[in-house]
């Protein structure tokens, strides 16, 4: 098999069972972007456009919320901070892509991130793989955020779970990674962050914000002193 056909075939085979979360979790999207007012065609580009599922919901809340659109702003902005890294981290596996890969940016994000870091330990760079497993959650998005709209009067998310199944399918997909001692101390941090902030202020929109923010400072902190006594 070529690599061509390996690349497509493995980024296909490995994208999709993620990809039936994220189609459940835009569907919920949809109907909650046009129950809180929004019409469809603007739930929609705003999948096409912004393409950030914590980005969008938060933003659907927060407006709902009678936020300012400087306050939406400014969140997005720090939520979606950790896409930085998550690019930096990447680079090298999508470099060969060239000028391409200014396109296959677009993509980094969180499941993305996952499959790709991991491919690229594996079989080195392979850009191709990761344009096929951010193209596919891209499609899988916006369409189940245009069916989640269409169909916004006839569903309830929190009914039928679906607004579970995206984080319990992405900790299933992220905790086996969870093997060196950097990524367990960002993940431990991660949750005694959490929790100290939901008992200090439960429900508190800056919850995610903050952990992920904060959190990955313990892995790098690990990560040095590992360093410093090899």
């Amino acid at each position: 098999m070529s690599d061509k056909k390996k690349s497509w075939k493995d980024g296909i085979a490995e994208a999709l069972p993620l990809a039936i979360a994220i189609g459940a979790y835009g569907l919920s999207y949809g109907v909650l972007a046009v129950q809180a007012h929004f019409s469809w065609i603007s739930a929609v580009a705003m999948s096409m456009f912004v393409f950030s599922g914590s980005v969008q919901l938060i933003t659907v809340a927060m407006l709902t919320s009678g936020a300012s659109v400087g306050s939406v702003f400014v969140t997005a902005t720090l939520l979606n901070l950790r896409n930085l890294l998550y690019g930096a981290a990447l680079a090298e596996g999508i470099a060969p892509a060239k000028k391409w890969r200014w396109l296959l940016s677009f993509g980094v994000s969180d499941e993305p991130f996952v499959l790709g870091s991991s491919r690229f330990k594996k079989y080195g760079p392979d850009p191709l793989y990761f344009a096929v497993v951010a193209g596919t959650f891209y499609f899988v998005w916006v369409v189940s955020s245009l069916v989640g709209s269409l169909m916004s009067n006839q569903a309830d998310p929190q009914k039928w779970g679906l607004d579970l199944a995206f984080p319990v399918t992405f900790a299933a997909l992220l905790i086996p990674g969870i093997r060196e001692k950097p990524a367990v101390a960002t993940a431990l941090a991660a949750v005694f962050i959490a929790l100290g902030l939901e008992a200090w202020q439960p429900g508190n929109e800056w919850t995610i914000i903050v952990t992920g923010m904060v959190a990955p400072f313990a892995g790098l902190y690990w990560s040095r002193g590992d360093r410093q006594h090899a």
